[in-house]
């Protein structure tokens, strides 16, 4: 271990032998203990990484902004310290880092706390001030020792994702505050019957326009909403109404503000040396060289921290795809040591990630936006996986929105984008989601996306909605497409919360909320194993679709008419005779339907069909969904 003759003597010190040893290792898994700043004894410690600086040195309220009053001290692994007496919470300070001619005036890539509106300064962390931007008392202590983690796959898990932005404004451009929204967020969720919210990044972004996914401090939830402590009630108060919180994380790339993580120490030191590997042409970002072990530290901490300090329940984490190729959207790439396109150093990150998540916090969850083939995304690390607990379901999505985008007239040409996920639903733990990703760049509104008149686009997003509902897997919904926000989402704009006001936009609300209801209620719904689920019988020239979700003794059979024509009296095989009830038509007039269905309930026969013993003769409504339930 490297040693600095600084360290002799009688200067105190902060970073002790052994958190430079596992900060040279890569696996100071809770660095942002003792990196950033750290108000201790009437002053606060000082610590931060930049190996390649000649000289770094603090400026802030503290000293007048003067960075000659406080030159850090070199340590070992690359990173410096100093203790400045007088620092106080709530001050601001900057490094400046020299690197032969080169000097810049960085944010501490650990700080807490970014100043508004001008991302150049950040506050330091106090442990008994008010002022100290992590000091929170908690009162979701029921919650937190009920999490289940892992448990959470045989249950009902029902995500509602939101901006917070643009949920709602109290006036003309004007976002709720992380304490504003909690209560009426709280309501919302609640009242629709979603086990989870999932939150756009709140990590600090210097860029509105991006949603939160171009980071400039990782550390930092974002000054548009409020304080970090602001941010801590909103998620305890979620907590307190029994809603878990997942948090989009960003490790994919990072934003290249100046005053950020780029060239960080007058090197490439965060980023990858190598051009090709470095910027990432899609969003015009750099990427982490995750070989390093300060970019290690530095990810696999923020992982944890989010889980520590705020209390989320989860990561959802963002841009898997292109993080695990070399090659992805470049033309020309650099291969990996082998010759291939995959990203050793990335993946092997992704493992460190979810293995150190879940040792320190075995109630967590984890989710990849994973868009490719990628073999074992959600099995574990000992099973030559990634080790996420769940993928979302991105070719579902794309066929099944594909698909009904179709006039019903051709739907029957394209069954097999409806019936083609089946395949595969179980290869991985999946989630099904209609994410702000679909409701952007021109695509529209999932409502605006539905074929037909007004009332076809309320029926064909209620078909929708209960098919995702009925198909094996979690469940994820962008904000707005609860009631059918007519237009495409904008980040600057709230949400179109008049459109309730018509009983076709409402009864589709209503119909989110009886479908939580159901799946909540019903544990076929949520046996998301290969046993939960089976065919039934497909009719492409009809346009219907029937399958059976079970459960131990309970069944539940799905049929779905994706036509505009009435199927009276239709055949459909069932497990065994007795009495079906009706638990859910999307075309009851309560949604804004026609109000065709079958009185509630219809009896089995023993005419077998469907290669089942015995069968029930229904009425499938126009553009409708039917849950179906053995009386028992």
């Amino acid at each position: 271990m490297e040693k600095s003759k600084s360290r002799t003597g009688k200067r105190a010190i902060w970073l002790t032998s052994e958190d430079l040893y596992y900060w040279g290792q890569g696996t100071l898994s809770k660095a942002y203990e003792k990196l950033g700043g750290h108000v201790r004894r009437g002053g606060a410690w000082f610590a931060v990484w930049a190996p390649n600086a000649d000289q770094v040195s603090i400026l802030g309220d503290f000293n007048a902004w003067n960075p000659a009053a406080h030159p850090m001290h070199r340590t070992g692994s690359g990173c410096w310290e100093l203790y400045v007496r007088g620092a106080k919470a709530g001050q601001r300070y900057k490094y400046r880092i020299r690197h032969g001619l080169h000097s810049a005036d960085k944010t501490d890539p650990f700080a807490f706390r970014l100043e508004p509106p001008v991302m150049t300064g950040s506050s330091v962390q106090g442990l008994s001030s008010i002022l100290d931007p992590l000091k929170y008392t908690w009162h979701d202590s029921d919650w937190m020792n009920s999490r289940t983690g892992p448990g959470t796959l045989k249950e009902p898990v029902s995500i509602y994702e939101i901006h917070l932005g643009s949920w709602r404004h109290r006036e003309q451009s004007a976002s709720f505050s992380y304490r504003d929204i909690a209560e009426p967020l709280a309501d919302h969720v609640e009242k629709l019957g979603f086990t989870h919210v999932e939150l756009l990044p709140l990590a600090e972004h210097a860029y509105y326009g991006s949603w939160g996914y171009q980071v400039a401090a990782y550390y930092a939830p974002t000054y548009r909403y409020g304080a970090p402590n602001d941010l801590m009630y909103l998620i305890d108060t979620l907590h307190q109404r029994g809603i878990g919180v997942i948090v989009d994380w960003v490790p994919a790339h990072f934003a290249t503000d100046p005053q950020g993580l780029v060239f960080f120490d007058g090197t490439t030191l965060y980023e990858y040396d190598d051009p090709q590997l470095r910027y990432h042409p899609d969003w015009g970002t750099y990427i982490f060289d995750y070989n390093k072990p300060g970019v290690q530290n530095f990810l696999v901490s923020n992982a944890l921290f989010w889980l520590d300090k705020y209390h989320v329940d989860g990561l959802r984490v963002d841009a898997v795809a292109s993080m695990l190729y070399r090659d992805y959207s470049r033309p020309d790439w650099t291969p990996n040591r082998f010759g291939g396109r995959e990203n050793l150093e990335a993946i092997d990150l992704i493992k460190k990630t979810n293995e150190t998540i879940y040792s320190h916090f075995p109630g967590a969850i984890t989710i990849a936006e994973e868009s490719t083939a990628f073999h074992g995304v959600s099995k574990p690390t000992y099973d030559h996986g990634l080790g996420f607990l769940y993928k979302w379901n991105m070719g579902w999505m794309h066929d099944v929105l594909a698909y009904m985008r179709e006039e019903p007239v051709h739907r029957k040409y394209h069954h097999n984008k409806l019936t083609f996920s089946f395949t595969y639903a179980f290869s991985e733990h999946y989630v099904l989601p209609f994410s702000h990703d679909e409701v952007v760049h021109g695509k529209g509104s999932l409502w605006s996306r539905m074929p037909g008149d007004k009332w076809q686009k309320a029926a064909n997003l209620r078909l929708l909605l209960g098919h995702q509902y009925g198909h094996p897997g979690k469940k994820l919904l962008f904000m707005g497409s609860e009631f059918g926000q007519p237009d495409e989402w904008d980040h600057d704009l709230t949400l179109n919360w008049t459109v309730l006001e018509d009983p076709l936009h409402a009864g589709l609300m209503r119909w989110v909320q009886d479908l939580n209801t159901l799946y909540r209620e019903c544990s076929a719904l949520w046996n998301d194993r290969p046993e939960g689920w089976a065919w039934v019988g497909e009719h492409a020239d009809e346009g219907v679709l029937i399958y059976e979700r079970r459960a131990a003794n309970r069944a539940l059979i799905v049929a779905l008419n994706l036509t505009p024509v009435p199927r009276m009296n239709f055949r459909i095989g069932v497990p065994q005779n007795g009495w079906w009830r009706e638990r859910l038509n999307s075309d009851a007039t309560h949604y804004g339907g026609s109000g065709m269905g079958n009185l509630g309930r219809v009896e089995g026969a023993p005419i077998p069909y469907h290669n089942q013993p015995a069968s029930i003769a229904v009425t499938l409504p126009p553009l409708s969904v039917l849950f179906l339930e053995l009386e028992v």
